[in-house]
């Protein structure tokens, strides 16, 4: 195998059995072939079903990729809870190896070579508070603090709410938000926030 044709994948964050097609010219059973090949020799990583990252690649990988791919790995997403609350340096804890998102289809945990990806389902009614940063879906802090509360207030989510500088929110966009969230949400959101 000519590997320095593999190097037209450098220029993609991850790639398909289709693109290794593409970029060696062979067919795609024989690119899937030798997805799995490479998988098992460690030059590919598999991210998802058919979707994968060059090993070289994966180990380069700065904080801004790590959050493209765990948008990419479910579909709609964006990142929120401790994993934006930290981007926005309003929390002491920092998260190694380890991101959260909000999710539309299902809950779902993703780990690639150490590396936790966790989605949270949320109801479509509570999808919102997102935006588009260089190519990252994210939450903006506000909507990423209520996120984590109204998860916690039904039990599903843990969070070590001393260590958030409540002082760095904006408390009117804070009620805002929550409006449409459950009474047990707001009401943990109150107590934590003083609203």
């Amino acid at each position: 195998m000519n590997y320095s044709k593999l190097n037209k994948l450098k220029g993609k964050l991850y790639f398909t059995s289709a693109d290794v097609k593409e970029a060696l010219g062979i067919t795609l059973a024989s690119a899937q072939v030798l997805c799995s090949r490479y998988v098992k020799q460690g030059i590919f990583l598999r991210l998802k079903n058919n979707f994968y990252i060059l090993t070289s690649a994966w180990e380069n990988l700065s904080g801004e990729g790590i959050l493209k791919i765990s948008n990419f790995l479910q579909v709609p997403s964006y990142i929120s809870f401790m994993s934006a609350l930290s981007f926005y340096e309003v929390t002491t804890q920092v998260q190694r190896d380890f991101y959260e998102s909000a999710s539309l289809k299902r809950s779902a945990s993703f780990d690639c070579k150490g590396v936790s990806f966790n989605f949270y389902k949320l109801k479509p009614e509570y999808y919102f508070g997102f935006e588009k940063r260089d190519d990252i879906f994210i939450a903006g802090k506000e909507k990423a603090l209520v996120d984590a509360v109204y998860l916690c207030s039904f039990g599903k989510y843990k969070m070590d709410f001393s260590s958030i500088d409540f002082e760095k929110f904006d408390k009117v966009r804070l009620s805002k938000m929550s409006r449409v969230f459950p009474e047990k949400t707001k009401n943990l959101l109150v107590k934590l926030c003083k609203l």
